[in-house]
């Protein structure tokens, strides 16, 4: 990978993988594959990722066993945040002297040795570096992508490229994200998340405050200012006279207004660049987030020298990244069809702003959610937030809680039925997903426009249930 250094991966021939079915995971090992390492992998389970990455030469095994350490001979050891620090195969790889990091810094490692585009935020940060990294690729700037999705158009998260741009999207959840120290950054929003490790807004805003500033000297920093979060973080960076704020209106660095909701999902806007109109914008996505998404997009791009005629041609044709309102088919019943569409929100920002763009692709369609939480410590939260969120929806059936490995609490999805129920709003409980299925037969009518919703492993109902 021209321009790209090694950093502290000189010398080391042979990665080892904890947790590589992820997708954060599986993107760096399509990575390092691609850059002639010998990689391997494990994880509890198998799935698509696996299987990609199999095909592509990375050796994957079942599973999580101190047993691995002399199957594979790594000499070096990476583990996704999901695995116990005192994790046998861990204390085995530590007892034979093999280093072992965490994803976020190994990743780090190899973005800050280059031209880094970083993309952190709460949500709408897959989205926004999806973009970034479809314009830079189709404009002929070959830019390495790392990606936590798949971007619909290039089939995958993950991409070597041949130039010294390197665009992540740089996860906060377990603080990572401040050992990457880009070259442009982007600030998608700052909002409480991640509650197991951050214990409040104030934490959240301390730590992206700290990321900021570690960015490489005199660089821009693209943040979307619309959020109470992001405004903190600017007041806080005052006076930084490399901050670009992109937002409603022509009152922004980079603005987006005149806007048009098209028939069936997508949009039409305008967009400022200060007191210049650059252009008519299409999107092909829908939600008024997505808007945003596009907008700090264009503004990081032309930042990197991308002509806007340019990025727009791509931008219009960009699909969205794989579960982020993704449609996954269509089912006919009686008189009609009722369309399914999947995707990953969890937080109650993410579930309102989803629902708000399923109005505006089905305005006139029974909207239908079946909902799985995601963490305990999550829903114990936020748990009131989710069941205001969800009640724009008709109809809500909420799964149990992903544990995501963490130990039960006293906060069940009951106690976001019993809310919403209280409110007037339908919802109910599934004892489990064959439960969901069973349910989904008898309430769906023609028409309907049913959206599986959650960060677990919700992804496959609609998929079983369009083939019931």
């Amino acid at each position: 990978m021209t321009g790209m250094g090694l950093c502290e991966f000189e010398g080391v021939e042979r990665v080892h993988l904890m947790g590589v079915g992820g997708v954060g995971m599986s993107a760096l090992a399509l990575l390092l594959a691609g850059m002639g390492f010998r990689v391997s992998g494990c994880d509890i389970a198998g799935g698509d990722a696996v299987a990609k990455l199999e095909k592509s030469g990375v050796t994957c095994a079942l599973g999580h066993s101190a047993g691995h350490v002399e199957k594979f001979l790594p000499q070096l050891m990476i583990y996704s945040s999901a695995i116990d620090r005192d994790h046998e195969e861990l204390a085995a790889a530590r007892e034979k002297g093999i280093p072992a990091i965490g994803r976020g810094l190994a990743l780090s490692r190899l973005f800050n040795a280059a031209r880094g585009v970083g993309v952190a935020g709460a949500h709408g940060k897959t989205t926004t570096s999806s973009m970034i990294g479809l314009v830079l690729e189709r404009g002929g700037f070959s830019p390495t992508l790392a990606i936590g999705g798949e971007i619909r158009g290039l089939g995958t998260g993950a991409l070597l490229g041949g130039s010294d741009l390197f665009v992540a999207e740089i996860d906060e959840s377990d603080g990572s994200f401040e050992f990457f120290k880009p070259a442009l950054t982007v600030v998608t929003n700052v909002d409480w998340d991640h509650v197991n490790y951050f214990h409040s807004p104030e934490d959240v805003l301390a730590a992206f405050t700290r990321f900021a500033r570690a960015r490489k000297p005199e660089t821009p920093l693209v943040i979307c200012a619309e959020d109470d979060g992001s405004r903190l973080l600017i007041e806080n960076l005052r006076p930084d006279p490399y901050v670009v704020t992109c937002g409603w209106g022509r009152s922004f660095d980079w603005g987006a207004f005149d806007v048009t909701r098209k028939a069936g999902g997508g949009t039409f806007f305008s967009v400022a660049r200060g007191k210049d109109t650059l252009g008519r914008l299409e999107l092909a996505v829908s939600g008024d987030h997505n808007i945003m998404n596009a907008l700090l997009a264009c503004a990081s791009c032309a930042m990197l020298g991308v002509p806007f005629e340019s990025m727009a041609g791509t931008i219009r044709d960009f699909r969205g990244a794989k579960r982020r309102l993704e449609k996954i088919g269509e089912k006919k019943k009686g008189g009609g069809s009722i369309d399914v569409v999947d995707d990953y929100g969890h937080h109650p920002t993410e579930i309102a702003a989803s629902l708000a763009a399923m109005r505006d692709i089905y305005p006139d369609r029974r909207l239908v959610v079946v909902f799985q939480p995601h963490r305990h410590t999550r829903t114990r939260a936020f748990y009131r937030q989710i069941a205001s969120a969800l009640s724009g929806a008709d109809l809500v059936f909420l799964l149990p809680i992903y544990s995501a490995g963490e130990p039960p609490e006293d906060i069940t999805s009951a106690d976001i039925s019993d809310i919403m129920n209280l409110g007037g709003h339908e919802a109910a409980l599934c004892d489990d997903q064959e439960d969901a299925l069973v349910k989904l037969d008898s309430a769906l009518r023609p028409g309907d426009a049913l959206l599986t919703l959650g960060a677990g492993n919700i992804a496959k109902l609609g998929e079983a249930w369009l083939k019931r």
